[in-house]
């Protein structure tokens, strides 16, 4: 087999071709790869640290305002991928240019192979402490579960489909019986709405940090909805799975949170006597957005290094997540979220805007593209964006997401408006 790019084996996932319409999907199969991959254990982990810091009905605020601007963000950017049939960050070749869209992959990669680590990190505290395996066997878990764990997202689309119908069920399951067994705690809803905080946090981070549970995996959103048959379908499939599944995770895990006054929601699940089934459960659970997380790294590489399959990243996201939790990001998580929530949005306001002035009626053929290295407009638009939302939330005004949104987006918008008026 030769060793050049242009000669290897086209991967049927399409990591760096739009999609053919011989291999459209549904609105069913889209909503379930999607809400397979935001019914994630880590989630409710940050559900648990965020609710832990307010009483329920300020709670409730803070994620329907933090989960209404992840889910409008994603969905829109669901639509861009569904009329361009093309991944995030094969949009960013032309948004960004050939070289400066390596930035984007690079960005997007690692963050997803840093959730990578997150999970098989909490995978791996689970079964160790259910089994009493201490420290050493968490480690030994983690390492197991990362490579079993990329062996379905290398095999693509399909696998994720049946692994996310077969998980999204039971984790629903669970996390039902959890919400009624942590009101049986505390004497129903009203007992609930009187436990007093036992940890404190701003408004505006605990938004950002609701944002940034998913900025990353739902800046990649188009990865799977460019297999959509049209962009309403993509629309309201994201907007399900990142407004109501991922809204529903951060409820559960700050429900369990509240009653028993802890902010670490694997303790909130030994409390409440959860060991073999609740841990099948969540193994499964945490298999599911995994795979999604090694799907969207896997396709960052690809473009990343202009090679047709996606395969060869999967392994090396897989080994570089499984250092990243053997040596601890697990305990970094709520750093790691603001950050993202300051990086990716203003990746996503660029695209949105230069989609909506550019390439609303479909992007041109790679092939016959007169490509640029860098679209220094849009780059310039990202690092203003970044600084913007990282003054946000060193000054503490305003939501650091949400700005990181807006500014790029606005100054893309007029500068390219500018730029097509002077030609």
């Amino acid at each position: 087999m030769s060793s050049r790019p242009e000669e290897a084996a086209v991967d049927p996932d399409y990591p760096i071709d739009p999609v053919p319409p011989s291999a459209w999907r549904g609105v069913v199969s889209i909503s379930i790869v999607l809400l397979g991959f935001t019914f994630f254990t880590p989630t409710m982990l940050v559900g648990a640290q965020v609710g832990a810091a307010f009483s329920l009905r300020h709670f409730l605020l803070v994620m329907l305002l933090g989960s209404l601007l992840l889910g409008v963000y994603v969905a829109v950017l669901a639509v861009v991928g569904a009329r361009t049939r093309l991944t995030t960050v094969m949009l960013c070749r032309y948004t960004l240019g050939t070289t400066g869209s390596k930035l984007a992959s690079l960005l997007l990669g690692l963050t997803q192979v840093g959730w990578y680590g997150v999970g098989v990190a909490t995978l791996g505290t689970l079964v160790a402490q259910a089994a009493g395996w201490g420290d050493t066997g968490a480690r030994v878990v983690m390492l197991v579960g990362a490579v079993v764990m990329g062996a379905t997202a290398y095999v693509g689309f399909r696998g994720l489909f049946w692994l996310s119908a077969t998980s999204v069920p039971l984790m629903f399951v669970l996390a039902v019986w959890v919400t009624i067994r942590s009101l049986d705690e505390v004497g129903g809803w009203s007992g609930l709405a009187a436990v007093e905080p036992t940890s404190t946090m701003s408004i505006a981070v605990a938004i950002t940090v609701i944002v940034g549970t998913f900025v990353s995996g739902g800046s990649q959103v188009a990865n799977w909805t460019r297999f959509a048959r049209s962009g309403r379908q993509a629309f309201f499939a994201a907007l399900a799975a990142f407004l109501v599944g991922n809204g529903l995770m951060l409820f559960f895990g700050a429900v369990g949170a509240i009653a028993f006054g802890e902010a670490d929601f694997v303790l909130v699940l030994y409390q409440l006597g959860l060991i073999v089934w609740g841990v099948l459960l969540l193994v499964g659970n945490i298999w599911t957005t995994n795979d999604n997380t090694a799907y969207a790294f896997s396709v960052a590489g690809a473009e990343l290094t202009n090679w047709p399959s996606k395969r060869p990243f999967v392994v090396g996201g897989v080994a570089i997540g499984a250092l990243l939790a053997v040596t601890g990001i697990y305990d970094n998580l709520i750093t790691y979220l603001v950050w993202l929530g300051i990086l990716i949005p203003p990746l996503g306001g660029v695209l949105i805007g230069d989609w909506w002035v550019r390439w609303r009626n479909g992007v041109p053929d790679r092939a016959t593209y007169s490509f640029v290295p860098f679209e220094w407009r849009c780059l310039g638009a990202y690092a203003l964006g970044c600084l913007a939302a990282w003054l946000s939330d060193r000054v503490g005004l305003g939501i650091p997401p949400l700005i990181g949104i807006i500014v790029p987006l606005v100054l893309v918008l007029l500068l390219r408006a500018r730029a097509h008026r002077s030609t």
